[in-house]
């Protein structure tokens, strides 16, 4: 899993038919102290993430799993929303 920041959102009238109903989120993935890095990504939102929040994130067969659509283009689904980060 990975942690990210909910950055926007995407609307496709058209998509794959495995998608509909499907709320897309661009997420920016962060480093641990909360900082970007690399390429923002779409992700499916399985947990009603907002704009702004710190989401926790799964790629590949476990985001379809998440999103519960084995069968769907789904590479990153949001599996979390982040209330603290404590590190020791």
């Amino acid at each position: 899993m990975h942690i990210g920041r909910v950055i926007g959102t995407i609307v496709a009238t058209r998509k794959d038919e495995r998608l509909t109903g499907s709320k897309l989120m661009i997420t920016q993935p962060l480093n641990i102290q909360k900082e970007p890095i690399g390429e923002a990504l779409v992700a499916v939102d399985t947990v009603g993430a907002g704009i702004g929040e710190i989401v926790i994130y799964a790629k590949g067969t476990a985001a379809r799993h998440a999103a519960e659509k084995l069968q769907s283009p789904i590479d990153a689904a949001i599996v979390g929303i982040v209330d603290n980060i404590d590190i020791y």
